[in-house]
């Protein structure tokens, strides 16, 4: 079975190929800290065999967080906690990422200002977000650096960049939301340097045998935003600067409705793979091994990530292999439900 192949990236050694993305636990004290929760929750991911686990989004200053429930690391301080949740992981033998973020204009900050390339609603039930200025983006560049670090510090064995689902790194890429006159906006090139910058101040504090992981919107759902052409070219312009995997997610630039399907971004992960010649997570409402198994099989994904079937049943891993017959390594402690 392809899903349970091990694969190796940079240092990066995953015992199989499914992977829990980064979800919004909503569950961080106010300032940004770790809770007994969070450590439950990752490790119990690590106990049921999953390949890897990503924290989710990670706010790199207190504006930018999507909620006042979402995790920081804007602060030393927020290491020991993010390492508890690093080092309970590891002992149960898992490897973890974390996803760097700023919300931008969707940060739901009531106490800070909020920012993007350009001063747009979401809609009208979100702020409107001030303009950045120049010393906005070198803080904010500054920023993903400083977290970068600290994630290192706290023992991550990857890190994802969030250029997805409309948050600030994504609105400097799309053409909907960024409306800017000046080196950051207009053209491709332009719209993707935020990106690139921030990519060359990572890659200073970031170890070079660790990966570092690229989460894209492959598709933004209006015939005037990126295509996933388009989110390939960006990806191509800038993957130099330090990107090793791309985890292809669709979505959240803009508010409107879409209609998901069991699979629904596996074509714009394939054809990223395809024009990017790089790994790509890839996943969307994947919810039993045999999609994942094709996935892999067809080289459609090198990974999958699977969100709501990891949430339902986070021993997915284990329980595939005993359904199947297959013989994989169990939790010790769980070696009797294997008879």
């Amino acid at each position: 079975m392809k899903i349970f192949e091990k694969i190796e990236i940079k240092n990066l050694k995953l015992k199989n190929r499914i992977v829990m993305p980064p979800m919004c636990m909503y569950t961080a004290e106010e300032d940004g800290f770790v809770t007994p929760w969070h450590v439950n929750h990752y490790t119990t991911r690590a106990v049921g065999g999953v390949g890897l686990i990503m924290v989710e989004a990670t706010a790199v200053e207190p504006s930018g967080r999507i909620s006042a429930n979402d995790l920081g690391i804007w602060s030393e301080d927020h290491i020991e906690g993010l390492k508890k949740i690093v080092d309970s992981v590891h002992q149960n033998g898992g490897k973890i990422g974390i996803q760097l973020a700023h919300a931008g204009r969707k940060s739901d900050s009531l106490k800070d200002e909020i920012y993007g390339p350009s001063p747009i609603r979401f809609n009208d039930d979100y702020r409107l977000p001030k303009e950045m200025t120049v010393e906005d983006i070198k803080r904010v560049k500054n920023n993903f650096k400083e977290a970068a670090a600290r994630a290192e510090k706290a023992g991550f064995d990857l890190i994802e960049i969030h250029g997805a689902h409309g948050y600030l790194i994504n609105e400097f890429i799309s053409p909907l939301t960024n409306k800017r006159e000046d080196e950051y906006g207009g053209s491709l090139e332009n719209r993707s340097r935020f990106l690139k910058e921030i990519l060359e101040e990572v890659v200073q504090v970031w170890p070079k045998e660790k990966p570092i992981t690229l989460r894209v919107s492959s598709l933004e759902y209006s015939e005037k935003g990126n295509t996933s052409e388009d989110i390939a070219d960006i990806i191509n312009h800038v993957k130099e600067s330090g990107v090793d995997i791309v985890n292809v997610s669709s979505g959240g630039v803009i508010y409107t409705k879409i209609n998901p399907y069991p699979g629904y971004q596996i074509e714009p992960a394939r054809i990223i793979k395809e024009k990017t010649n790089l790994p790509v997570m890839a996943g969307g409402l994947v919810t039993d091994w045999q999609l994942a198994e094709e996935i892999i099989k067809n080289k459609r994904g090198d990974m999958v990530y699977m969100g709501r079937k990891l949430l339902r049943d986070p021993y997915f891993v284990i329980n595939a292999s005993h359904q199947l017959g297959i013989d994989y390594p169990w939790p010790k402690q769980y070696e009797r439900a294997r008879i």
